[in-house]
């Protein structure tokens, strides 16, 4: 028997388990990918509507991940960048916030915002600096506490974390309190502040497009979604069985594994809604807040203030809500309108599509960087990858996808099947 003839499934063709897949594939094995939906990338799709590239959820790639600088062809994605900052709208004023010693068009407009004081700006400016000479692993041992407190802590005035760090990491944690984790604030902080945001000219899906382009051995079969795994069998939904000697579970273990039923994850929710309008009201490619406690929407893009393969002829505009609501979808496109137009100044808009997104993070506790390989293992025969094992970013997908399949080439070592 070769490493080729031993059985091996992963299950999800999100960016998780395609990084197993293409770990395994460098040790010679040839895993089966079992993908419930009909493409590869788990919550990281792109459709293309009415000649406009729309992502599932308002996504980026913030470009200093360790993991995707090592997965990732970035000239091959053609990254199109962020401005470092954000656009403000606050009582129908647009104010810019920025990092004015990566791009000086900034420096006035921060200097004299009203969003926050002088003491503000500057300790912004020495987050920064404390947090880039701060290292990933001591950030993730650092004693967690709510993302709020730490800011307070910090020295930030009320004012600064009303109008800036809420709307803006609001967007990031999809909740509203900041109680998110001071580990994950560390680190998103710290990306931002050496790196930038950007997008895929062709959407964010690109990036498992890519991934998936790497296999050569792995075999993807789409729309076999699972219903059960046991030690050497996986039911799908239609109720056949597929034999596995070896099995990666690349997506929430809980739903599949009868034994794991009470340990299932708490996810948050959000909602994207896309429009077309004829022109922007912020022409650089900067992420605008609404820094209004009372409104619904959160934050904004313009799509077409970077430059994106498909594009129709006005500009596209995203909106990202997080609270909760009850409205239907007409309620829901009815205010978002009147809330574009009162907040921003944002008229002549046309509906284009909404995206109800009811897992689009995990909600965490204990937030953890890495995992060793053979933390990763749930038995002797199964392997958990996925953000949820570490925390909701693309970065922990790539990590605990790897780790898994490290994780199983371990085992294999030691039965003598790996020489």
């Amino acid at each position: 028997m070769t490493l080729r003839d031993i059985q091996i499934t992963i299950i999800g063709g999100g960016v998780s388990g395609l990084i197993a897949a293409k770990t395994l594939e460098e040790f010679g094995f040839s895993p089966t990918i079992l993908e419930g939906s009909d493409r590869v990338g788990g919550r990281v799709k792109t459709d293309v509507v009415d000649g406009y590239q729309l992502d599932h959820g308002f996504q980026v790639l913030l470009s200093n991940y360790p993991a995707a600088v090592r997965y990732l062809d970035y000239d091959r994605l053609e990254l199109q960048e962020f401005r470092s900052g954000a656009a403000v709208y606050k009582k129908g004023n647009l104010s810019y916030i920025g990092d004015p010693m990566r791009d000086s068009s900034v420096l006035l407009t921060t200097l004299f915002s009203r969003l926050g004081t002088l003491k503000d700006k500057w300790r912004i400016f020495s987050l920064q600096n404390d947090l880039k000479k701060k290292s990933i692993p001591k950030i993730f041992n650092t004693k967690e506490q709510t993302t709020m407190q730490y800011l307070k802590d910090y020295g930030f005035s009320p004012k600064i974390v009303k109008n800036f760090f809420k709307p803006f990491f609001t967007g990031i944690f999809l909740e509203e309190e900041l109680a998110t984790s001071s580990r994950m604030f560390e680190f998103i902080f710290k990306m931002f502040a050496e790196g930038f945001a950007a997008l895929p000219k062709k959407g964010m899906e690109a990036i498992p497009q890519q991934l998936a382009a790497q296999l050569s051995k792995t075999k993807i079969k789409l729309n076999n979604r699972v219903k059960a795994v046991t030690d050497t069998t996986i039911t799908l939904d239609d109720g056949s069985e597929i034999t596995s000697e070896y099995t990666i579970i690349a997506t929430e273990a809980s739903n599949l594994i009868s034994n794991l039923k009470n340990q299932s994850v708490d996810w948050k929710s959000c909602d994207t809604l896309y429009f077309t309008t004829p022109k922007r009201n912020i022409e650089k490619p900067f992420i605008g807040l609404i820094a209004n406690a009372d409104a619904l929407i959160n934050n904004i893009f313009y799509h077409s203030s970077v430059d994106m393969e498909h594009c129709g002829k006005n500009e596209l505009l995203s909106v990202t809500v997080v609270k909760e609501h009850q409205l239907s979808e007409e309620e829901l496109v009815a205010q978002v309108k009147d809330e574009l137009q009162r907040e921003c100044g944002i008229k002549n808009l046309r509906f284009l599509k909404r995206y109800q997104i009811p897992k689009a993070l995990p909600q965490l506790h204990n937030l953890q960087y890495d995992a060793t390989p053979s933390e990763t293992q749930l038995n002797e025969r199964i392997f958990l990858a996925g953000d949820v094992q570490l925390n909701g970013s693309l970065n922990a997908a790539m990590l605990s996808g790897e780790k898994a399949a490290l994780g199983l080439v371990q085992v294999l070592g030691k039965t003598g099947v790996i020489q």
